[in-house]
C-alpha cells in the first residue's frame, strides 16, 4: 500500500513538472509571435504602437493569472497551482520589461534625455513606470534565499503586487482611451480578485 501510494505521488509530481515546463513554454509564445511580427514586418501601420500595446497586454494577463492562482488553489484545494503564482508573475515582469524596452527604442529612439521628463510630466508613464518598478522589486525578491532574509517582511512587500495591478489597469486605460473594452475587462477581473483578498482579511479577522 505504502509502495503504490509512493508511485502515485510521483506519477503526480511528474505531472505536474511537465505541467509546469509547459506553462513555460506556453507563456513565451507570445514573445515569440512579437518577434516573428517584427522580423516580417506584419505588425501593421504602427508596429511599434502595437508591440507596446500587445507586451503591456500580456505583461497584464500574467499578473492577473498570477493573482488567481491564490483563489483557485483555495477553492479548488489544488495546493500544487501555488508555485505558478511566481512563475506567472515572473513572465508578468518579463513582459513589463519588453514593454518599457518597446517605450525606449522604438517610441522614444533611444533619447536618453527625456526619459526622466516623460516619467514626471506625463501621468500615463509615471503610472505605468511605477507598476514597472513594483514588479521589479518584487522578481528580485521572489527567490527562495529572499524570502528567508526578509522574513514577515516579504508579505507586506508583496502585498503591493496589488496596487501594482491597479496601476497597469489605469496605464492600459490611459494609452488605450476610446477603445475602453480591455481596460473594463482586465478591470473587472482586478476587482473581482482585490474583492477576493478582501474577503479573506476580512474573514481572518472575524472572532470565531
Amino acid at each position: 500500500m505504502t509502495s503504490a501510494d509512493g508511485r502515485a505521488r510521483s506519477r503526480k509530481a511528474d505531472i505536474w513538472r511537465w505541467g509546469r515546463h509547459l506553462i513555460f513554454f506556453l507563456a513565451l509564445l507570445p514573445f515569440v509571435w512579437m518577434v516573428i511580427g517584427v522580423i516580417q514586418n506584419s505588425l501593421g501601420a504602427d508596429p511599434a504602437r502595437t508591440l507596446a500595446l500587445d507586451s503591456g497586454r500580456w505583461s497584464l494577463r500574467f499578473l492577473l493569472a498570477s493573482l488567481a492562482i491564490t483563489p483557485c488553489r483555495e477553492i479548488f484545494k489544488v495546493s500544487a497551482l501555488a508555485p505558478l503564482r511566481r512563475t506567472l508573475g515572473l513572465f508578468s515582469l518579463f513582459y513589463a520589461s519588453v514593454h518599457l524596452l518597446v517605450y525606449i527604442v522604438f517610441l522614444l529612439e533611444m533619447r536618453w534625455s527625456e526619459i526622466g521628463s516623460d516619467i514626471l510630466e506625463r501621468p500615463y508613464i509615471t503610472v505605468g513606470f511605477t507598476a514597472f518598478l513594483i514588479l521589479a522589486a518584487l522578481g528580485a525578491t521572489s527567490p527562495k534565499f529572499m524570502v528567508r532574509r526578509l522574513g514577515r517582511r516579504w508579505k507586506f512587500l508583496h502585498r503591493f503586487v496589488y496596487l501594482a495591478v491597479v496601476l497597469a489597469v489605469v496605464h492600459l486605460t490611459w494609452i488605450l482611451r476610446t477603445d475602453l473594452s480591455d481596460a473594463v475587462l482586465y478591470g473587472s477581473i482586478a476587482a473581482v480578485l482585490l474583492l477576493y483578498r478582501v474577503a479573506g482579511v476580512i474573514r481572518r479577522h472575524i472572532p470565531r
